[in-house]
């Protein structure tokens, strides 16, 4: 009886340790510098635009992969996957997305 016990509680304990450790990674933000169209953007996190005149330009110094998307406000289809210390000249793209 004394070790179902003590098996339950480790039990518990284990699960709420692994909760507490999961719970925070989903709240990322990327760390680094991701440069859209040659404004800096330090620890970026969401979606940012992409410029209407030339053609927009993403350069990814952080430590996170971050999408080039279709749309005006990250939707539509996934142009490119821009993975750190990469630089790409966006073809269609009108967002970038830093999940």
């Amino acid at each position: 009886m004394k070790q179902r016990r003590t098996a339950t509680v480790l039990g518990a304990w284990l699960a709420a340790a692994a909760l507490a450790v999961a719970v925070p990674n989903t709240a990322y933000a990327a760390h680094g510098i991701l440069i859209v169209d040659g404004a800096a953007h330090q620890d970026p996190r969401g979606c940012l635009p992409l410029g209407d005149f030339v053609q927009p330009v993403v350069t990814n110094y952080t430590d996170s992969v971050v999408q080039v998307r279709g749309g005006t406000s990250c939707e539509g289809a996934v142009e490119k996957f821009v993975v750190p210390g990469e630089s790409y000249a966006a073809l269609g793209g009108r967002s970038v997305l830093v999940p």
